[in-house]
């Protein structure tokens, strides 16, 4: 037995923190390629709007998958196009082996609409400029990318109630329809996508693309992402309902129900 006197000194805090290494962040992925054919069915997009709105167009821009270099096959082709005035609309076109998915915005109004909109920050802010007259574009981007910085408004208490509210709301209404699986397989659907959109709302975050919205969620909270993913992946009614419920309670922990007026 080693004699206490000669036993080696127990390491300190400083020189165990000085052993340890800096765990390096995983590598960013390389963006996936761009489908074949994509450009030129985005120059025939393009001409498309510049030859119906000539007139009044100051800017158009790529968004979604596109911009963001993660085309697939089935990926629309989402353009804003940036127009004076009020004069607005959608239109779906087929272009090549694409759709494009073309929404006409007053620039005025959208740069106005950045101030409070859930959604135009995230989706601007990585836009692709396609066509910029006068510097609209660019700084329509400009101002995204610096609502973006400054975090999505607040959820007052009402809402957070509301939200979770209405998600429970849907859980049991297909826990009551549990004899009617399709009805209710449907209506856990409905309830997975409101619960998203909580999780996003609740915790201060922007929203993302559905495609994003799990893998974001794991590297915020990987315990709540578990439970979705094993809603996702579960094969029968009871197992969805059981683990629906679960991740309910988990994202909702923290907040009331609503007030009793017996």
């Amino acid at each position: 037995m080693m004699d206490a006197s000669t036993a080696p000194p127990t390491p300190t805090r400083e020189e165990l923190n000085a052993e340890l290494l800096d765990v390096p962040e995983p590598p960013e992925q390389p963006p996936t390629p761009d489908p074949p054919r994509f450009e030129d069915s985005l120059a025939t997009a393009l001409r498309h709007v510049r030859g119906r709105r000539g007139g009044d167009l100051v800017g158009v821009l790529l968004v979604g998958s596109g911009a963001r270099r993660a085309m697939t096959p089935h990926s629309d082709i989402d353009l804003i196009a940036l127009v004076k005035g009020d004069s607005e609309g959608h239109e779906i076109l087929r272009t090549g082996e694409h759709l494009a998915d073309i929404r006409y915005w007053s620039a005025q109004g959208a740069e106005e609409d950045l101030a409070d909109s859930l959604h135009l920050a995230p989706l601007l802010r990585k836009a692709r400029v396609l066509f910029d007259h006068e510097n609209h574009a660019a700084r329509l981007i400009d101002k995204a990318g610096q609502r973006f910085r400054k975090g999505p408004p607040p959820a007052t208490m009402n809402e957070q109630i509301r939200l979770k509210a209405e998600c429970f709301h849907w859980l049991g209404k297909a826990q009551d329809l549990r004899d009617r699986p399709a009805t209710a397989q449907y209506l856990l659907t409905v309830f997975f996508e409101a619960c998203t959109t909580a999780f996003f709302r609740l915790r201060g975050f922007w929203l993302t693309a559905p495609t994003e919205a799990h893998r974001f969620m794991a590297s915020r909270e990987p315990a709540l992402a578990d439970l979705a993913a094993q809603f996702l992946t579960v094969t029968t009614l009871a197992d969805r309902l059981n683990f629906g419920r679960q991740f309910a309670e988990l994202l909702f922990k923290d907040i009331p129900n609503p007030a009793r007026i017996d």
